[in-house]
């Protein structure tokens, strides 16, 4: 998996469209849970509202871990996704953008409400701030006690953050380290232990 984008902190921006209202937010989300429960909240908070559209990707919006999106009683494929494509485009991962539609008594039509829904999103995206993520995988590493020193100062070197330690017959390290890193973090731990150094990728299930 490739470094990705995603949204650093929470934006709210408002749009009008032929006196209809369009309360846009956008919202940091690390699971389907955490984007469920929130736009539970939302829903609760504005009652009053004709329509609280939504949609969310977690993780890479290249390589999501999942995604969803509602139209909310809007003509199906006119709201939640739209505003996914923008998350999208934007590349605006881990993020759920939540949409409060106040009808103005004016019909925008099926394509006036795309472009409405859209634009809503598209511009709360232009304010958000991201920050980039770095794929990270763990890793445990057995090796002699000799080499323990020179294998935390590599870890170090190569961003990665020392989980758990163990000590046996042998020391275990478990690790997270940047996927970019671990090849060549490997090649030179494999150099200072003289290819004795055992180096795992934990499963999935396994990890912090």
């Amino acid at each position: 998996m490739s470094p990705y984008t995603e949204l650093a902190a929470p934006v709210a921006h408002s749009l009008t469209e032929k006196n209809s209202e369009f309360l846009s937010f956008l919202l940091p989300v690390a699971s389907r849970d955490e984007a469920m429960a929130l736009i539970n909240q939302y829903r609760e908070q504005y009652r009053a509202a004709n329509h609280v559209c939504w949609a969310y990707i977690i993780g890479n919006t290249r390589q999501p871990e999942t995604q969803a999106f509602s139209d909310d009683g809007e003509p199906a494929g006119t709201a939640g996704k739209p505003m996914l494509h923008v998350l999208t485009e934007q590349e605006l991962g881990n993020s759920l953008a939540l949409v409060v539609r106040y009808f103005g008594g004016v019909k925008l039509g099926a394509g006036g409400l795309v472009r409405a829904y859209s634009a809503a999103v598209s511009q709360a995206a232009a304010l958000a701030q991201t920050v980039q993520v770095e794929p990270q995988v763990q890793l445990k590493i057995t090796l002699d006690f000799a080499f323990e020193t020179r294998a935390r100062q590599l870890i170090s070197q190569h961003s990665g953050e020392l989980l758990v330690t163990d000590y046996s017959q042998q020391v275990q390290l478990t690790i997270s380290l940047p996927i970019a890193e671990v090849t060549e973090f490997g090649n030179q731990l494999q150099n200072i232990s003289s290819g004795s150094a055992l180096i795992s990728e934990l499963p999935a299930a396994a990890k912090a």
